[in-house]
């Protein structure tokens, strides 16, 4: 008899069935992946679909605001920007007001580019949401807007 502790088999399934961490992963993940071939055409992935658009406003962002929107470090962003950097679709520039802060400027090639993803993007999109049909896409939203606050 060994006496390492014992975790029912009915407590993986109740897991399995429940945890809503368990569910968002494989949901986000599977989006993710059905985002990347959706914009893999364009040369995109769905990070950078998603970061492109976060810099598409009427004033170059600072890192530390995009960081925030999209929910990652700035080490992890950072990263991201470069091969959009090299495709010059994005620059990266000092903020003259804060010689720390760097601004994030959406290139005219950048643009182009996110003109070109948006109705991919909106297509599939428009998919997904028919087909969680009566779960109300806009509650979903919600609730996982909820989740994101903890």
């Amino acid at each position: 008899m060994s006496n390492q502790p014992m975790v029912p088999f009915e407590t993986t399934l109740l897991l399995r069935d429940t945890c809503l961490c368990l569910h968002v992963q494989r949901s986000a993940r599977a989006l993710a992946r059905h985002f990347d071939d959706v914009l893999r055409p364009l040369g995109l992935t769905n990070g950078q679909f998603s970061l492109l658009m976060a810099l598409n406003q009427p004033k170059p962002p600072g890192m530390g605001m995009v960081a925030a929107l999209l929910a990652m470090d700035r080490t992890t962003l950072t990263a991201a920007l470069k091969p959009l950097e090299r495709r010059n679709l994005v620059q990266v520039t000092k903020d003259p007001k804060d010689r720390r802060g760097r601004l994030l400027n959406l290139m005219p090639e950048g643009l182009m580019l996110l003109s070109e993803a948006i109705p991919l993007w909106r297509q599939a999109h428009d998919a997904i949401e028919e087909q969680l049909g009566s779960l109300n896409a806009e509650r979903l939203r919600v609730g996982l807007r909820t989740l994101a606050t903890l």
